[in-house]
């Protein structure tokens, strides 16, 4: 069990236990502890699995309250209390618990004098007005309450990409035992941030419906019809849905079930839609459907009736995995990274990557171990030493993931920020400015003259936070008019830049960056989810800052006041 607990895995065992004794009036001094000692417990150099007791009981503050509980957490790789407590609160408070700005004390207080024990009974009070006038709550208070609430149960039965994938994957492995000649389709395929039903298409000629094993398939027999399957897998909310297709229609239905409804009711020259000409039927490949409908092949992920048509990419000059051949937002166990530096660049050219920039957390982000200007100036002394190991075959690069202050300034002095190749400016906090304050924010970094790439620009987590309100034009109107790169950030929990945004980038002249964000080597690998967004924005490599070559690169990187030594 040891090993595979990390001290954020410990850290959220013991901050939910500490937040549940809260709640039922348990041993106060404990329950702050367990929450309070998250920040501590994250930012420790060394991992908890691999401490002595005696180390354990060490931790800084809290330390001797904390050892026993992390010593059972380690043996078992939970807490027996946890699961009392869990037990005896009712299952719609951890639903209540996931409000924004809802903390234990509010929640408690909703609880104990409401009896508000779920979402539905908390909704109903918001709009009875009875949340406004308990103590400490008030009108203001009511009103994000409701939209916090119909932000999360938009989010119900979804996934991101990445787990949509995943999933699909599993699925398509399960059902292929059976029908060999299975294939994804629907949102997982067209690569959407997120995804609210896994689609299949099941080519299938003859009489019979589609019969799956009833201990993982759990058909829903009203939803269901003699030509479509419809369900879950195992228990998963997401829906599943899989339609029987002939042999003949295979390829118009594979193209119907993976594009967007305005893709299919484009028009072509004779006045027909393209979802009309698909139910001619009988083609050979999706190439040929295109074709005879007028137009040259879209791949599926563009498939968004979004213009592609008019556009005609060549899916040959489009970024791909291939012809990425570096990163440059990644962090490293200096900031909150799993990995050190060489780690994280030996990874990297194990891909077969030309090179490698790290961009740790800056000094005012402390709760991710931010680097001091002392810290900038001894990582940089190590990336000269191991770029002398290189002897020119690899390069790292000195960047820094420098916060954007609320007044849009960056939050290093001009003599350290000199001495980076490239920053990364981003916003981590103060998320809550209207549109006029963070729009403004933005280009302020912006026109910063170090400011090399705009990292993740709205702040969004998928499927968890909404991003802040910015104005898109001004922002990359900004951006190009002061030669900042805009960051593609590849996190499957961000995938920020909204891809609906790289058009109005391409056509500015704004370059993109396609940065996993990485915390750790396999993180390295979240490029990949990056460049099924770009593909589908049409983005071509050559306005792919990471598909260029390592001196190219430097150059688009070098701005006025820079560093960047090209030699």
């Amino acid at each position: 069990m040891e090993n595979q607990l990390t001290n954020s895995d410990i850290a959220d065992i013991l901050q939910l236990d500490g937040k549940l004794l809260d709640l039922h009036d348990t041993d106060p001094v404990r329950a702050k502890a367990y929450v309070d000692s998250v920040f501590t417990l994250e930012r420790l150099d060394k991992q908890i699995a691999g401490m002595t007791p005696a180390q354990i009981g060490q931790i800084r503050v809290y330390g001797k309250i904390l050892q026993p509980a992390i010593l059972e957490i380690l043996e078992t790789g939970t807490l027996a209390e946890l699961a009392e407590l869990a037990e005896k609160t009712p299952a719609g408070i951890f639903e209540v618990m996931q409000v924004k700005g809802l903390g234990i004390k509010k929640v408690k207080a909703l609880w104990k004098d409401l009896q508000i024990t779920g979402l539905e009974s908390l909704r109903e009070a918001c709009e009875k007005g009875v949340i406004a006038q308990l103590k400490g709550f008030g009108v203001k208070t009511q009103e994000s309450i409701l939209e916090s609430i119909a932000f999360l149960e938009s989010l119900k039965g979804k996934l991101r990409l990445d787990e949509a994938l995943l999933l699909g994957g599993e699925i398509l492995e399960e059902v292929r035992k059976i029908y060999p000649d299975t294939y994804l389709s629907g949102e997982a395929l067209r690569y959407e941030n997120t995804v609210a039903e896994l689609a299949f298409i099941v080519v299938k000629d003859g009489f019979g419906g589609i019969r799956l094993p009833e201990d993982t398939f759990h058909q829903d027999i009203k939803q269901s019809s003699p030509g479509t399957w419809r369900g879950h897998y195992r228990n998963f909310e997401i829906p599943v849905v899989m339609e029987k297709v002939s042999a003949r229609d295979r390829v118009a239905k594979s193209i119907i079930k993976s594009a967007a409804e305005d893709h299919l009711m484009y028009r072509n020259g004779n006045d027909e839609t393209f979802l009309s000409f698909l139910g001619k039927s009988g083609f050979e490949s999706e190439e040929e459907a295109y074709r005879q409908f007028g137009f040259a092949y879209i791949i599926p992920e563009m498939r968004n009736g979004c213009g592609e048509f008019e556009r005609a990419v060549d899916p040959e000059t489009l970024i791909s995995w291939e012809k990425i051949k570096g990163t440059v937002h990644n962090h490293s166990t200096y900031s909150d990274g799993k990995h050190t530096l060489t780690e994280m660049a030996e990874a990297c050219r194990s891909l077969g990557w030309e090179y490698f920039g790290i961009a740790d957390h800056s000094q005012t982000a402390a709760y991710a171990r931010g680097l001091w200007p002392e810290t900038v100036y001894r990582q940089q002394r190590e990336i000269d030493e191991l770029n002398a190991g290189y002897a020119g075959q690899f390069r790292i690069l000195k960047g820094i993931e420098s916060d954007i202050l609320p007044d849009g300034s960056l939050d290093y002095d001009t003599e350290v920020l000199k001495t980076f190749d490239y920053i990364v400016a981003s916003v981590h906090s103060v998320l809550s400015m209207d549109i006029e304050k963070a729009t403004a924010r933005l280009i302020r970094a912006i026109e910063n003259p170090y400011t090399s790439i705009l990292g993740h620009p709205t702040g969004r987590l998928l499927l968890r936070r909404t991003g802040y309100p910015v104005d898109h034009r001004k922002v990359i109107d900004a951006c190009a008019a002061n030669g900042v790169i805009m960051e593609l950030n590849a996190s499957p929990y961000r995938l920020d830049l909204d891809w609906a945004w790289i058009g109005y980038c391409l056509e500015k002249g704004v370059m993109i960056s396609i940065n996993p964000d990485a915390h750790s080597t396999d993180g390295l690998l979240d490029i990949r989810y990056g460049v099924m967004i770009a593909r589908k924005a049409g983005l071509p490599a050559d306005m792919t800052l990471n598909a260029l070559p390592l001196q190219e690169v430097m150059k688009k990187l070098k701005k006025q006041g820079a560093a960047v030594n090209i030699v």
